[in-house]
């Protein structure tokens, strides 16, 4: 289905995010974003004063939506194991959301905090470190996950895991994106050895 016309936003927005993901964020220019979506370069400036200001708007959106979704999870009276596996569907919950949006965060951060408009990334990622640090220490506190892991690893080690997942993860029917939740989960819980009967 076609869009309107005041889908035109929105319409550039796809077609930024999509050549962001795939090119890169300094490589993509704004004419191939205005090409993409069949409009002059200086017709989109109509709607957005830069380049930059695209990434903004479409990085701006998935982490809104990470931090609204990790706030509820925090706000759960639950044990860590509960909360951890409440975080790794959170977190795939929002790749799927924002797959390109994912893909840019993951490929392009260290460009973007050389430009200074983009330092709130900074504090955006240690937001994010310090949900999972928080649930993993309480989980050791509690006895729950192993005390003789470094919790920064173990968040590195499952962080990657869930993010990039974006690169080679495609939901399908027989294994959605919450089976992908759970065995990630189980994994990283209960790891790969054969439960005992």
């Amino acid at each position: 289905m076609a869009r309107e016309p005041g889908d035109r936003r929105e319409t550039i927005l796809d077609s930024a995010a999509i050549l962001f993901a795939r090119k890169g964020v300094a490589a993509t220019t704004v004419r191939q974003i205005a090409d993409d979506v069949g409009i002059l370069s200086g017709s989109l400036y109509h709607h957005f004063n830069s380049k930059e200001a695209m990434v903004d708007e479409i990085l701006s959106s998935f982490l809104r939506d990470l931090k609204d979704r990790y706030t509820r999870v925090l706000s759960q009276k639950a044990d860590a194991r509960i909360l951890l596996h409440d975080l790794v569907v959170a977190s795939l919950e929002v790749v799927e959301a924002h797959p390109h949006a994912t893909e840019i965060y993951q490929n392009d951060l260290n460009y973007l905090l050389g430009i200074e408009h983009f330092s709130y990334l900074r504090n955006a990622g240690r937001e994010v470190q310090d949900a999972w640090l928080k649930v993993i220490d309480a989980g050791i506190a509690e006895g729950v996950f192993r005390n003789d892991l470094d919790s920064k690893i173990l968040y590195r080690l499952m962080r990657d895991a869930i993010w990039l997942s974006v690169r080679w993860f495609k939901p399908s029917p027989a294994y959605p994106i919450a089976k992908l939740a759970e065995d990630t989960t189980s994994l990283f819980l209960d790891g790969l050895t054969a439960k005992t009967a």
